[in-house]
């Protein structure tokens, strides 16, 4: 069994659901009403993904984490 640690970018929209994007890996994202849930169903997603990915024989790179900011651009 390999341990994986990956950054998860978590957003709310406009209806006040959390999303969850897991920037090393295209395409996984999920949802949900709660942070609670969010956690556990991006963990799922993180894990149903590396199941494919390895049947796949596809290597899972792992980017070093440097900073998160929020910019303010006024036009």
């Amino acid at each position: 069994m390999k341990k994986y640690n990956f950054n998860i970018v978590v957003t709310q929209d406009e209806d006040a659901m959390y999303i969850a994007d897991v920037p090393d890996l295209p395409g996984c994202h999920t949802q949900a009403k709660t942070l609670v849930q969010l956690y556990r169903r991006v963990n799922e997603a993180i894990a149903l993904y590396l199941e494919v990915e390895k049947a796949k024989k596809q290597p899972v790179i792992q980017h070093k984490f440097v900073t998160v900011k929020q910019v303010e651009v006024i036009i």
